[in-house]
C-alpha cells in the first residue's frame, strides 16, 4: 500500500510541476496595440515621408498615456511605401494581416493612398490621412478613411484665383501623370478657364532628369505662368532647367512642392524671374499657434526642424490614439474592434490638435480646411519655413 501511495503522490507532483511550468511560460503584461504609418521613408520624397513618420512617433510618445493607463501598450509600426502604389498596397496587405494594428497614419501621395485604402476598407481598418488631397480619397464614402487636410478641387481653384489676382492672363499647365499631380492640375485648369486665363498647353510627363523636350514648347508659347502639378523632386529640376533655358515668367505649384529639398535642388532659380509660388494645405508648423511646443520637442528629438506635414503626422496619430481610447471605453475598457475604432475616428468632434480644432463631416473631410498661398523668398533650404505667406483661406469642402 505504501508503494502505491508513493507512486500516486509522485504523479500529482509531476502534474503540478507541468502546470506551474505552463503558467510561468504564459505571456503576461499589457495587451499590445499597434498604429501603423505609411509614407516614403526612402527615395526622392523621403525627406517629407520620414517627418510624417517622426511626427506620428512623437505623438505616440506624448499622447499614449491614457491607453497605457487602461492596460494597453501602444507601438508604432512604420512602413515605407516608397511613394509607389504597388509597394503601398503590398504593405497594406501586411498591415491588415496583423490583428494588433487598429489604425493607420498615412500616406503622403494620393496615388498611393487611394489603392492602399481599398485594402484598409475591406478590413474595416481606420486610416487617418495627414496629407492626401485628391477628392477620391473621401468621395468614395468609406467610413474608415478620414483626412485632416483640404482637397485638391479646392486647392487647385485657390491657385487659379490667386494667379488671376496677380494679373496672370496666360498659363502653360504641366503635371506628373499621377492621381495627385494630374488631378490638381485639372482643377487649376478648370478654374483658370472659368476666370478667363488663357491655357496655352496642358501636358503630363514622368521625366525627372532632362526636360528639354518639354521646355522648348513652353518657351515657344511664352506664358506668363507655368503651373506644375506634382512633387518637389521633379518640379524643382524642371524649374532649374527652365531658368537656364531663359524662362523669366512665374512658376506655381502645389503642396507636393512644399519641401526645403526644392531649394536644395533648384537654388536661386526659385527666386529668379517673377518668382515661384505654391499652394498648400499644410505649410510650415509655425503657421499654427498650437505647434510651439511641438516644434521645440521635434527638434530636440530629431535634431532638425519639422518639415511640412510633420505636424499633421502628429495630429493624425493623436486622432488614432483618441479614437482607440474612446472605442475601448465604449467596449468596457477592453480591446476594441477595428470597426469600432473606425466609427470612433469619424465621431470625433472638436478634437484639439496642434494644427487646430478637427471635426469630420460624413465623408471624412474636415468641416473647414485651411489653404495657404506661399512665395519662395530664399534659395537657402534652411530658410524654407520663412517663405512668405501671401494669402490664407479657410474653406468648407464641397457638398
Amino acid at each position: 500500500m505504501i508503494k502505491k501511495y508513493s507512486l500516486t503522490l509522485l504523479s500529482v507532483l509531476l502534474i503540478a510541476s507541468f502546470i506551474l511550468a505552463g503558467c510561468s511560460s504564459a505571456p503576461s503584461g499589457p495587451v499590445v496595440i499597434k498604429v501603423a504609418s505609411q509614407s516614403p521613408l526612402s527615395g526622392g520624397q523621403s525627406s517629407i515621408g520620414v517627418d510624417i513618420k517622426n511626427g506620428a512617433e512623437l505623438a505616440l510618445n506624448q499622447l499614449g498615456a491614457p491607453l497605457k493607463g487602461m492596460g494597453f501598450e501602444v507601438q508604432l509600426a512604420p512602413y515605407d511605401d516608397q511613394a509607389n502604389p504597388d509597394t503601398g498596397v503590398a504593405n497594406a496587405k501586411q498591415i491588415v494581416a496583423d490583428p494588433s494594428i487598429l489604425c493607420v497614419v498615412g500616406h503622403y501621395n494620393s496615388g498611393v493612398q487611394i489603392p492602399s485604402s481599398e485594402v484598409y476598407h475591406s478590413s474595416k481598418l481606420a486610416n487617418v490621412s495627414p496629407a492626401n488631397t485628391n477628392p477620391k480619397v473621401t468621395d468614395r464614402g468609406y467610413v474608415e478613411v478620414s483626412r485632416i487636410v483640404g482637397r485638391d478641387d479646392m486647392q487647385g481653384a485657390v491657385g487659379a484665383q490667386f494667379a488671376q489676382g496677380k494679373g496672370i492672363k496666360s498659363v502653360y499647365i504641366l503635371h506628373d501623370k499621377t492621381a495627385y499631380g494630374q488631378g490638381i492640375a485639372e482643377f487649376f485648369k478648370r478654374e483658370a478657364e472659368t476666370l478667363g486665363i488663357k491655357v496655352l498647353g496642358f501636358e503630363g510627363t514622368e521625366e525627372k532628369a532632362n526636360f528639354d523636350a518639354l521646355i522648348t514648347p513652353v518657351l515657344s508659347a511664352n506664358p506668363e505662368l507655368v503651373y506644375f502639378g506634382g512633387m518637389f523632386d521633379q518640379i524643382s529640376v524642371f524649374i532649374k532647367q527652365s531658368r537656364q533655358k531663359g524662362y523669366t515668367g512665374m512658376f506655381m505649384s502645389d503642396d507636393g512642392f512644399d519641401s526645403p529639398e526644392a531649394a536644395s535642388i533648384a537654388g536661386k532659380a526659385l527666386i529668379e524671374g517673377t518668382g515661384t509660388f505654391y499652394s498648400t494645405v499644410a505649410g510650415p508648423a509655425k503657421l499654427y499657434p498650437g505647434t510651439a511646443k511641438f516644434q521645440e520637442d521635434f527638434k530636440a528629438k530629431y535634431n532638425a526642424d519639422p518639415k511640412p506635414f510633420a505636424a499633421q503626422g502628429y495630429d493624425s496619430m493623436g486622432i488614432c490614439l483618441k479614437a482607440i481610447e474612446e472605442a475601448a471605453k465604449a467596449n468596457g475598457n477592453k480591446l476594441p474592434t477595428r470597426e469600432q475604432v473606425s466609427a470612433a475616428v469619424r465621431a470625433l468632434k472638436g478634437y484639439e490638435g496642434i494644427t487646430g480644432s478637427i471635426s469630420f463631416n460624413a465623408k471624412g473631410d474636415l468641416t473647414k480646411a485651411k489653404y495657404f498661398m506661399i512665395q519662395v523668398v530664399s534659395e537657402d533650404p534652411t530658410k524654407w519655413a520663412d517663405n512668405k505667406i501671401d494669402k490664407t483661406l479657410e474653406l468648407e469642402p464641397p457638398q
